[in-house]
C-alpha cells in the first residue's frame, strides 16, 4: 500500500509542467513554485535526517534505505526544481513528466527495488517517456534522446561513494539534458 501511495505521489507532481503545456500559467510561475517546493523540502528534510522533525509521513513514504539518507521525495524535489530551472521549459516540461509518470509506470512493472531493471522493463518506459516527448512537441529525434537518458537513469542507478543515486534526481536532470543536447547537435 505505501508503494501505491508513493506511486500517487510521485504522479501529482505532473500537475506543474502539465498546467505550463495546456497554457494555464506562465513558465515563470513553475519555477517559482519548484523554487518554493524545493526550499520547503530543504528544510523538512533537515529536520527528518537531525531528527527533529519527525511526522508519520515520513514513516510511511520513505523507505528502509532512506532512513539516514536523503529521501526520495527530497531527491524528486531536487530533480524537478534543478531541471525546470535550469532548462528551457520545451525540455524541461516533457523531461519532469518522464519522472512523474515514467518512474511509477516502470515501478509498477518491476518491484525489484535497487536491482537493475529487466530490459523488457526498461523497454516499456523507453516507449512511454518517447510518447510523453513527442507529444509535447520535442522532436522525434530529440524526444528518443531524452527517452533514452531517462530510461536509462531509471534502469541504472550508479552507486557513488557507496550511495546509490536515485532515479528521483537522475531521471529528469538526463532525460532534459540529452534533449537539449539532440535539439542543438542534430
Amino acid at each position: 500500500m505505501a508503494e501505491l501511495r508513493r506511486r500517487a505521489v510521485h504522479v501529482s507532481g505532473a500537475v506543474l509542467p502539465l498546467a505550463w503545456l495546456l497554457g494555464v500559467v506562465p513558465w515563470r510561475w513553475i519555477e517559482a513554485v519548484l523554487a518554493v517546493g524545493l526550499a520547503v523540502a530543504v528544510v523538512l528534510e533537515a529536520g527528518r535526517l537531525t531528527g527533529r522533525v519527525e511526522w508519520w509521513v515520513f514513516d510511511e513514504l520513505t523507505r528502509e534505505y532512506e532512513q539516514d539518507n536523503p529521501a526520495g521525495y527530497f531527491l524528486y524535489a531536487l530533480g524537478l526544481a534543478a531541471t525546470g530551472l535550469v532548462f528551457d521549459p520545451q525540455v524541461a516540461a516533457p523531461a519532469m513528466l518522464m519522472l512523474t509518470f515514467g518512474d511509477p509506470f516502470s515501478g509498477l512493472l518491476h518491484s525489484g527495488g535497487l536491482s537493475r531493471k529487466p530490459v523488457p522493463v526498461m523497454a516499456a518506459t523507453f516507449a512511454l517517456c518517447l510518447v510523453l516527448a513527442v507529444t509535447t512537441g520535442v522532436p522525434l529525434l530529440a524526444a528518443a534522446c531524452g527517452a533514452l537518458g531517462a530510461t536509462l537513469a531509471d534502469g541504472l542507478k550508479p552507486v557513488v561513494a557507496g550511495y546509490v543515486v536515485d532515479d528521483n534526481l537522475t531521471m529528469p536532470t538526463v532525460a532534459a539534458a540529452a534533449m537539449w543536447g539532440g535539439l542543438h547537435l542534430f
